[in-house]
């Protein structure tokens, strides 16, 4: 099954976009997929990010559901 995983703020900066699409079925391998994919600059940035499934917060090892969209999401400030 695929994923759209949507990036945003700092993450799609140094991924260099803003959209991409994964296969892994858990929140770790997704991690992994996209590191590798987008290279050692991206590392250190997906590891501040939460990733939210459809809307929910994916905690470490969690399964996607088969189809979701997945949110690269930075830390920000603000409120």
């Amino acid at each position: 099954m695929s994923h759209v995983v949507r990036l945003f703020a700092g993450a799609a900066e140094a991924a260099g976009v803003a959209e991409t699409s994964a296969s892994a079925t858990t929140e770790d391998a997704l991690r992994s997929e996209l590191a590798l994919r987008f290279g050692e600059g991206f590392g250190p940035v997906l590891a501040k990010c939460s990733l939210m499934a459809d809307g929910t917060l994916l905690e470490p090892g969690e399964a996607i559901p088969d189809g979701a969209t997945v949110d690269v999401l930075p830390p920000f400030a603000g409120g």
